[in-house]
């Protein structure tokens, strides 16, 4: 039997965080990344239909795409609805939050909520899909609470799909909705790799996805012998140079810059351009402060992007940068 095609969209994912993946830190990435796929911060149906939309819509295709918009809601006419604003302002993708266990979801009674209602889920799935071109996507944990994850999963997994989501992607947690906080339940619960395994062969000609608690660019690539593919979270926000890794050792491509001092030198534009727009410096360069990790400078770069930033522009940037010793630099102190 001939293999089947493989879907490389999903091959490699930058994972929605909220507070974190903000546009600016999605036009760092793709400096460090041609081919991942980035997703916004989860933003509420209700903060969409009722709130400031062309803020919270705002993305510039050409820095970011492919970037897919990750919905929090439950309701399928206002997910309908702000999946088509999605699609109109050029998202690759609309992913639905069936995983976050905050206290402001549980409430609105969605994101991880939603894993104990997978014809709710479904039917919403099945709204947006009739609404728009892009693929609709869904984002879950392995279960809640007392669920049984085998059984929940499972059963979440095949209403979704048969409502025509075009991709699943699974946090291989339980959320615990009484008795652990957002962060912890971001460690607390066990993983269960294994487990979207076992999903992916009931489902192999269906995008799967696995996230949480790698680590690593060997950890996601191990992963990608039983999955199509994978997304990482925290790792890619403390260490963004692993990006650099992915254009090269996942899809087999060029990476786009060279080394990390010419990924700061193309997105202090991007730094350039928003300052000259009324943005604050510290929200252009959060997404920076871990680039260097391990090497010498490091604390220095991230003392100069985090301290005293009253006035700072884009020449505090090129002062941190001098913080950092170069490869070249550190051969020549070396030699001497």
């Amino acid at each position: 039997m001939s293999a089947l095609p493989r879907d490389d969209r999903w091959r490699f994912c930058v994972a929605p965080m909220m507070d974190w993946t903000d546009r600016h830190c999605r036009a760092f990435h793709r400096v460090l990344t041609r081919r991942a796929r980035l997703y916004t911060e989860m933003v509420t149906t209700g903060a969409l239909i009722h709130g400031p939309r062309a803020r919270l819509l705002r993305f510039d295709p050409a820095a970011e795409a492919p970037v897919a918009l990750q919905l929090g809601g439950a309701d399928p006419a206002a997910l309908t609805a702000c999946a088509r604003m999605g699609e109109d302002e050029s998202y690759d993708e609309i992913n639905l939050n069936c995983g976050c266990p905050s206290d402001r979801v549980q409430d609105g009674d969605f994101g991880a909520c939603l894993m104990r209602d997978p014809a709710r889920v479904a039917e919403g799935v099945a709204a947006m899909k009739a609404a728009v071109r892009v693929p609709v996507t869904v984002k879950c944990r392995i279960g809640v609470d007392e669920q049984e994850p085998c059984d929940a999963l499972f059963a979440f997994a095949q209403a979704v799909r048969g409502a025509g989501a075009d991709a699943l992607v699974v946090h291989a947690r339980k959320a615990w909705l009484k008795g652990l906080s957002p962060r912890q339940n971001r460690d607390v619960p066990p993983l269960d790799r294994p487990l979207v395994r076992d999903l992916k062969r009931a489902h192999p000609d269906w995008p799967i996805v696995v996230n949480g608690g790698l680590a690593s660019m060997d950890e996601a690539k191990a992963e990608l012998v039983h999955v199509d593919g994978v997304m990482l979270g925290r790792a890619a926000w403390h260490d963004p140079a692993l990006l650099l890794r992915v254009d090269p050792e996942i899809f087999g491509a060029t990476a786009p810059v060279a080394d990390e001092f010419v990924a700061v030198a193309a997105y202090r534009d991007h730094v350039a351009r928003e300052l000259a727009d009324g943005a604050r410096f510290a929200d252009l360069t959060r997404c920076l402060l871990g680039l260097f990790a391990g090497r010498p400078g490091a604390r220095a770069w991230r003392q100069a992007l985090s301290v005293d930033l009253r006035g700072a522009g884009v020449e505090r940037l090129d002062a941190a940068l001098a913080h950092v010793e170069t490869p070249a630099r550190g051969a020549l102190e070396a030699a001497s």
